[in-house]
């Protein structure tokens, strides 16, 4: 789930781009042509970029902590005096302007019409250490697919067990904001470490890029929760309709907003959905989610008590308006109350826009606990303790009651873990990238136990 104070986190997500790495030659002299480094100077989680000119005219950028590598740039300039660039088709048209000082480059990051310090000094930038990363040759087979949803194209990569089945399979459902098909953030893919530890356990997994990411087409900012429902309905047709898939064995496994998808799906009549597995996916309704979330992550943050009460003020009011259906009111308060704020802690209007599109509307409205009461398969819903995204406290005991009548239905929390299942003593979502460990290992190795005990592979 998304903070709400909306914000820098949101600011400079950028997407992954294009794979490849950057070039570690090294010119002598004081010239532009060369691989160049620096933090862009975001309070409390610099961000490192990676930037190199090369000789024809072009360049590329890496951002390790978002998965950026090797992104062509466009609009590029590289006199002395004047060295600029952008990074085509992302967020709020980032890029950078500024000159040779010397032995740095000097300017600005710039996105949203937001400008942010960047220094950049000779050499390449260090990547990031992810081990668990999957790394080929693959035991199994992975294959690049497409399909149909209405009119938009869903893109994504399914992995599938050695021989002729058939298998059981699932379709993975990504969190909330822009997503490719590996829930890449902050350097981690947990989707991609997921599907290679089921797949090798003997199940066939699809996941897929969200509407209007990498290959999939659509716009996520204009889509419903009926939308993005049936963009999962689609996938599970897809399997089925497989030789090698058991139609009768294809489930859904959610994380975050994705926990709040999978049993809409899962619930309606005739979806024979097989099971359902819900990571970190809120029991409450979104605004309620958002609303704790800011509290949480205010006060880690330091925030004294009359800020973050003005904020839930703000976050009750708005999404007060949402439920109600009056989103031009909402997006007028919410541009009023941005305005009403000092200069220096005014969100870009870009920002402020994406907190009042119909897919925001649905995930601050929806309900959870009319689909998760009516769900009858095997579940399995997990939490991190130390998650200030989707907080344990706050949605626990709320998932347990929605499933109670639920004949095979398993909740459970993991002490010591954040939002993307990471260890973590204090759950803050600035530590993603610091982390190495993309999911603690005990957390695949219970899911993977719970479906060989529910669907077994054979």
């Amino acid at each position: 789930m998304r903070s709400g104070r909306v914000i820098v986190s949101v600011l400079f997500v950028v997407a992954a781009l294009v794979a490849g790495c950057s070039s570690a030659d090294e010119p002598s002299g004081p010239v532009v042509q060369r691989a160049w480094h620096g933090d862009i100077q975001v309070p409390g989680q610099p961000i490192g970029v990676g930037v190199t000119f090369a000789e024809d005219g072009s360049a590329t950028i890496d951002i390790p902590v978002q998965g950026v590598r090797a992104a062509a740039l466009k609009d590029v300039r590289t006199e002395p005096d004047r060295i600029e660039f952008t990074i085509p088709d992302a967020p709020g048209d980032p890029g950078f302007q500024g000159k040779l000082d010397g032995e740095r480059i000097v300017g600005d990051w710039v996105q949203f019409g937001e400008k942010i310090p960047l220094t950049l000094e000779r050499g390449v930038i260090e990547s990031i250490a992810r081990p668990q990363d999957p790394q080929p040759p693959y035991p199994y087979r992975s294959q690049d697919v497409t399909y149909r949803s209405g009119e938009v194209t869903i893109a994504g990569t399914l992995t599938e067990p050695e021989g002729n089945g058939p298998f059981p399979a699932m379709v993975m459902i990504t969190g909330s904001g822009p997503q490719d098909r590996n829930e890449e953030l902050s350097g981690h893919r947990p989707f991609h470490l997921l599907a290679d530890t089921f797949t090798r356990a003997g199940y066939a997994v699809l996941r897929t890029d969200d509407r209007g990411i990498g290959g999939s087409t659509g716009v996520l900012d204009e889509a419903t929760y009926p939308d993005l429902a049936a963009d999962v309905a689609a996938g599970v047709a897809f399997l089925r309709d497989r030789p090698e898939i058991d139609p009768a064995r294809v489930g859904l496994f959610g994380h975050s907003e994705g926990g709040y998808i999978a049993p809409m799906v899962a619930a309606k009549p005739d979806s024979n959905i097989a099971f359902a597995v819900l990571m970190a996916g809120p029991a409450v309704p979104g605004a309620d989610v958002l609303i704790e979330q800011n509290k949480v992550v205010m006060a880690a943050a330091g925030a004294t008590q009359d800020e973050i009460d003005a904020q839930v003020r703000y976050l009750t009011e708005w999404s007060a308006l949402l439920r109600a259906g009056d989103t031009a009111g909402a997006k007028a308060y919410s541009q009023q109350h941005n305005d009403s704020l000092p200069e220096g802690e005014r969100a870009p209007q870009g920002a402020v826009d994406s907190l009042n599109t119909p897919y925001m509307s649905a995930l601050i409205t929806y309900d959870p606990e009319p689909a998760l009461r009516a769900l009858r398969i095997p579940v399995l819903a997990f939490f991190g303790g130390t998650d200030q995204q989707v907080i344990a406290t706050q949605n626990e005991p709320p998932m347990r009651a929605a499933l109670a009548a639920d004949p095979d239905a398993t909740v459970h929390t993991f002490p010591g873990l954040n939002h993307l299942m990471q260890p973590s003593a204090t759950g803050k979502p600035s530590e993603y990238s610091t982390i190495e460990t993309t999911i603690d290992p005990a957390v695949p190795a219970y899911v993977t136990d719970w479906l060989t005990q529910h669907i077994p592979p054979r």
